[in-house]
């Protein structure tokens, strides 16, 4: 018979294993000596030992799911349990025991760990709802577009919860996604409508504007041109394909007739620049013509060189007061001196001068007489009275003798 410290082996060939309930047979052994049949189940014990080991270190150091821990710990258990080896098989139960609880601690982490995560998520996945459920009234098409995008990357980055309370936020999620597309499509739908009556409109104005690009009638066509600019501005913008070729037909009509009207008021302008001159120098020959002297003889040269002037033509209307107020200037000294010597000869007028001058004459010498009867009558109230008349009737007199003096009395 053969023995070590965790085995033996009787005379018939048995082999035993020692545990804390008593010994245990291993198996029987009939192929060598007692030394062998320990030595080969003592080589089955270490195999344990190391599959222990290596669970162990899996457990330790790798994400091993605890249904597999639990897989391999029962598995071992049972080769611990069926006694076919020998050595300490109550260290190799205690190390199972030990590793069953550090599967279950492990198990309650990784479920607590989940339940964490899980609740992240939703806190996430609502937020990403609430966020869309606003974006879906946003009239920021290209903006909210692109985050609403930025949201599904978001959403397909985080762990999904329970199957309904994921479905649940999913669908949210997508009827606003879908709330916003149509609206953007709406939008866009209405606005292709407003840009094709747009370009409609626009059409016409292109049409109105090449009609008029040849027009001479450089007043009222430059104001429709105005209005038409104006309307232009009010219709909006046609589809950007159509916008700029019709902007350059309508720009390219309105050029032609400015570009013509811009020639024509050129040449016009050179030559109301040249009759300004022509002008200024009839206005400075009329200006030698002052004082008058020869009224006779002014009046003729005055007559020939305002029909000079006449056939001038139009000058720059900003220059147009100050020429023809110098040319006024002459006509109105010629008509005062028509004036003058008209009253000066005039009979009738001169007669009714003579008479007025002699009527207050008399009326004069009357007062001189009153006065001095008064003032010898020691009336000196009337004296006084009488004087300030007298003072009146020579004020008069002495404006009769002027005019009758201009008329060569």
């Amino acid at each position: 018979m053969s023995s070590d410290p965790w085995g033996r082996v009787d005379e018939t060939g048995t082999v035993y294993v020692r545990t804390a309930d008593g010994e245990q047979v291993v198996g029987s052994w009939q192929a060598g000596s007692p030394e062998e049949a320990l030595a080969y189940f003592e080589r089955k014990y270490e195999g344990l030992v190391v599959e222990i080991g290596l669970l162990e270190k899996r457990v330790k150091t790798t994400d091993l799911s605890s249904k597999d821990a639990q897989t391999a710990i029962g598995h071992l258990r049972e080769q611990v349990e069926a006694h076919h080896a020998v050595g300490d098989l109550d260290a190799l139960r205690a190390r199972l025991d030990k590793l069953v609880e550090q599967v279950d601690a492990r198990r309650e982490e990784r479920k607590a760990q989940r339940a964490k995560q899980s609740d992240e998520a939703r806190r996430s996945k609502e937020a990403l709802v609430a966020e869309a459920e606003e974006l879906a009234q946003s009239d920021q098409w290209r903006a909210a577009g692109e985050r609403l995008r930025a949201l599904v990357d978001t959403w397909k980055g985080l762990p999904r919860l329970d199957r309904k309370s994921d479905d649940e936020l999913w669908h949210r999620f997508s009827h606003a996604r879908s709330a916003f597309s149509k609206r953007r499509k709406q939008h866009f739908a209405q606005l292709d409508a407003q840009r094709e009556d747009a370009r409609q409109a626009k059409e016409r104005l292109v049409a109105e504007a090449e009609s008029l690009s040849n027009s001479t009638d450089w007043g009222p066509t430059a104001a429709r041109y105005r209005d038409l600019m104006a309307e232009w501005k009010a219709v909006g913008r046609a589809q950007r394909e159509h916008e700029e070729d019709l902007w350059n037909r309508f720009r390219g009509a309105q050029d032609v007739f400015f570009a013509a009207r811009s020639s024509v008021f050129a040449e016009r302008d050179a030559e109301q620049t040249e009759n300004l001159k022509l002008k200024e120098e009839l206005a400075g020959e009329a200006e030698k013509l002052l004082p008058i002297t020869d009224l006779k003889a002014a009046r003729a040269a005055f007559r020939g060189i305002n029909e000079r002037w006449e056939a001038i033509g139009h000058v720059p209307r900003d220059s147009r007061p100050k020429v023809e107020g110098r040319m006024h200037t002459v006509e109105r000294a010629l008509q005062e001196a028509e004036e003058t010597e008209w009253r000066r000869t005039n009979p009738e007028a001169r007669a009714r001068a003579a008479g007025l001058t002699g009527q207050l004459q008399a009326a004069v010498d009357k007062l001189k007489g009153q006065i001095e009867q008064a003032r010898a009558q020691g009336n000196t109230a009337k004296a006084d009275k009488l004087e300030r008349e007298l003072e009146g009737r020579r004020a008069l007199l002495d404006q009769a003798l002027k005019g009758l003096h201009e008329f060569g009395g």
